[in-house]
């Protein structure tokens, strides 16, 4: 009779506990803020999108453009951006955030850097365009116990080098 040999499973290792409970948290904050921002972006809803950034904050995002401070100057350039690039070029927008790394600092700001791609969709074509590429820097704050903006600086990868 040939004998049977069980190879004894290996016991999963337990992922490891969370540093920092807290940082989970907030890190769930971060993110959720930034799908509420982005879906008021990717509509041109541009009032709401510059009341996700500080009163004095600055939107610092495109090379072709300078930099704008304040909610009234940032919604003006959401607007004028999107009429300038694609007023004869109707396109729907979508921005993906990933590899976001959330930095919680002592004065109660919390610093965010991750990576963006803007997908690009005609109408009729099938097969969104990936571009640009980009890294994002921001500061956030609260306000009125909601985060917010104070600054957002844009660096896309083809302009970098």
């Amino acid at each position: 009779m040939p004998s049977t040999t069980t190879t004894p499973t290996p016991t999963p290792t337990p992922a490891a506990p969370v540093a920092n409970p807290a940082l989970s948290g907030l890190y769930a904050e971060v993110q959720l803020f930034y799908a509420r921002q982005m879906q008021h972006l990717d509509a041109v809803r541009a009032e709401p999108f510059a009341a996700t950034f500080a009163a004095d904050g600055v939107f610092d995002h495109s090379p072709d453009a300078p930099a704008v401070r304040g909610r009234e100057a940032i919604a003006a350039e959401v607007r004028s951006y999107n009429e300038r690039r694609f007023a004869q070029d109707p396109v729907q927008r979508r921005h993906w955030f990933n590899m976001l790394d959330v930095r919680e600092q002592p004065d109660g700001s919390v610093h965010t850097e991750f990576y963006a791609l803007v997908l690009t969709t005609r109408p009729g074509q099938f097969q969104p365009v990936v571009a640009p590429a980009c890294v994002v820097r921001d500061v956030l704050v609260r306000e009125d116990g909601e985060l917010r903006t104070l600054e957002r600086r844009v660096t896309q990868d083809h302009a970098s080098f």
